[in-house]
C-alpha cells in the first residue's frame, strides 16, 4: 500500500463563490481501451465474438487509434490534461500461444514514450476485457493454467514499462465474470440477442425494459476469488520487475437498499464487488469505475426508472454515484489509495456531460475532504468509441468520424482541461 501524508481537497471562498482545490500532483486525464479504439484487433476473442453473436455490431477499424495515437495523446495534452490511461492488447502481443511479437511490444513502448514526450503520465492497463482467441478457446479464465498463461504475458509486458508509474493488472474482473455468466446463459437460451454489459436496456419506448434483469444481478464469488489470486500473482511480477504502483479496477455499482432490500443488497454486492475490493488490500492503489447508482429491493436489482435525463445506455443520471463508490471502496479495501480510472456519461448532449462531470467531481471532493485518499480522476472516455457490441452510446470528450477518422474535440474536453489547469473547479 502507498504510504506518506494524505492530502485532502480544500474549499475556500473567492470573490463570493466557493472554489474546490485538489491536492498538488493530482492526476487529471482520460481513459480508453485498446479494442474499443485501435481497430482490427483480429486475434482477440472479442473480434471473433462479433462475427458470431446475434445483435452485435462490429468494431472494424474502430477509431483507428492504433495508427493515430499521437494525435489522440496530443489532443489530451493540449487541452491541459496530464494523464492518459490506455491498454495493451494481449492478442496483439501474443497472437499465438507462446509466441510474442517484439514489434507489438515496441509499438506500445512508443505510445508510452510519446506520453512522456508530451508531459502526460501513462496509466497502463495490461488486460482490458479482451484475451487472445487461443486463450478463450482453451477455456479462458476458467482453464486450469489461466493464471500461469496470464503471468507469462505480464512478465513479457513488464519489459516495456520502464518509467511507468501506474500499472493496472486487469480491468473490471467483476464485469468479466458477469460477461462469462451472460455468454453461458445466451448459449443455453439459444437465439438470444447480445446486449452489451455497459448497456442497461434498449432505448425508445416505455414498453422496453430498462434493466439487465438477471444479466448482472448475481456473480459467483468463487470466480471472484479466482480473479483475486490471478491479480495477486500478476502484482508480484510487476513489483519484482518494475517500480510502478500496481492495482486493478473494479466496476462500482453504487448500490443502495430500497426498504426491505438490505439483506439482498449485501448478498448481491458481495459477489459483484466486495470480494474484489477485499482483493485490493495490499495493492498500491485501487481503480474505481462508477457511472450510475441503482437500488436493490427484496427481489434484486430495481430497474432504472424511465426519465428524460437517462443516459444513452439506459442508466439513471446519477453523478453522485462516484462519491458513493469511492467511499465504499475506501471502506472495503481498508484505506487503499484510490485512482478514479473511469467515470463519465453516455450522452449526445455535451452540456449534460459537463454538468454530470462537474457534479461528480464536487462529490469526489466531498469524499476527499472527509479523508478518502484519491490520487487522480480519469474521465471515460477520451473518444467516442466501440461500446462492446454497440456504436450508438457516446461517452467521448472527442467526436470521431467513423469514415474519415477526423477528431473533433467537444466543449467538454476544453472544460475538463481548464479544471485540470486550475487543479480545481468553482
Amino acid at each position: 500500500m502507498a504510504t506518506g501524508c494524505q492530502q485532502r481537497v480544500h474549499i475556500e471562498e473567492e470573490k463570493g463563490f466557493f472554489m474546490t482545490h485538489f491536492p498538488v500532483g493530482f492526476l487529471w486525464g482520460s481513459a480508453t481501451a485498446g479494442h474499443q479504439i485501435e481497430g482490427n484487433n483480429v486475434n482477440s476473442d472479442w473480434w471473433s465474438r462479433e462475427q458470431q453473436v446475434p445483435g452485435m455490431e462490429l468494431s472494424g477499424d474502430a477509431c483507428d487509434s492504433y495508427h493515430r495515437y499521437r494525435e489522440d495523446i496530443s489532443l489530451l495534452a493540449e487541452a491541459g490534461l496530464t494523464s492518459y490511461r490506455f491498454s495493451l492488447e494481449w492478442a496483439r502481443i501474443e497472437p499465438v500461444r507462446g509466441h510474442f511479437s517484439r514489434a507489438e511490444l515496441a509499438h506500445y513502448r512508443r505510445m508510452i514514450e510519446f506520453c512522456f514526450e508530451r508531459g502526460v503520465t501513462p496509466v497502463v492497463t495490461l488486460q482490458h476485457f479482451t484475451t487472445p482467441q487461443w486463450f478463450a478457446a482453451a477455456g479462458g479464465w476458467l482453464a486450469s493454467d489461466a493464471s500461469e498463461l496470464f503471468q507469462r504475458f505480464v512478465a513479457e509486458a513488464t519489459s516495456i514499462l520502464d518509467g511507468v508509474e501506474w500499472v493496472v493488472t486487469m480491468n473490471e474482473p467483476n464485469m468479466q465474470a458477469a460477461i462469462m455468466t451472460a455468454m453461458r446463459r445466451m448459449e443455453q437460451a439459444g437465439g438470444a440477442q447480445w446486449q452489451s454489459p455497459t448497456v442497461e436496456g434498449e432505448q425508445g419506448t416505455k414498453e422496453k425494459k430498462q434493466s439487465h434483469g438477471e444479466f448482472l444481478t448475481y456473480a459467483d464469488p468463487e470466480i471472484g476469488k479466482m480473479f483475486v489470486q490471478i491479480h495477486h500473482a500478476a502484482r508480484e511480477i510487476i513489483r519484482a520487475r518494475t517500480s510502478a504502483k500496481v492495482g486493478w479496477t473494479i466496476a462500482a455499482g453504487a448500490l443502495t437498499a430500497a426498504p426491505g432490500g438490505e439483506e439482498k443488497l449485501q448478498e448481491i454486492r458481495w459477489g459483484k464487488e466486495d470480494v474484489y475490493w477485499e482483493g485490493s488490500r495490499g495493492d498500491d492503489f485501487t481503480g474505481v469505475q462508477a457511472y450510475s447508482s441503482q437500488e436493490v429491493d427484496a427481489g434484486g436489482l430495481v430497474p432504472h426508472p424511465i426519465r428524460p435525463d437517462n443516459t444513452l445506455v439506459g442508466t439513471a443520471y446519477r453523478p453522485d454515484a462516484l462519491e458513493m463508490a469511492v467511499r465504499h471502496a475506501w471502506k472495503m479495501t481498508g484505506g487503499v489509495p484510490i485512482l478514479v480510472t473511469e467515470n463519465g456519461i453516455a450522452t449526445a448532449d455535451d452540456i449534460q456531460r459537463i454538468r454530470y462531470t462537474g457534479e461528480a467531481l464536487r462529490g469526489l471532493a466531498g469524499a476527499m475532504a472527509d479523508g478518502v485518499d484519491v490520487r487522480g480522476y480519469l474521465h471515460w472516455s477520451l473518444l467516442d468509441n466501440f461500446e462492446w457490441g454497440h456504436w450508438e452510446p457516446t461517452f467521448g470528450l472527442v467526436e470521431v468520424d467513423r469514415a474519415t477518422f477526423i477528431r473533433t474535440p467537444k466543449p467538454s474536453l476544453g472544460w475538463l482541461g481548464e479544471v485540470a489547469r486550475n487543479n480545481g473547479l468553482a
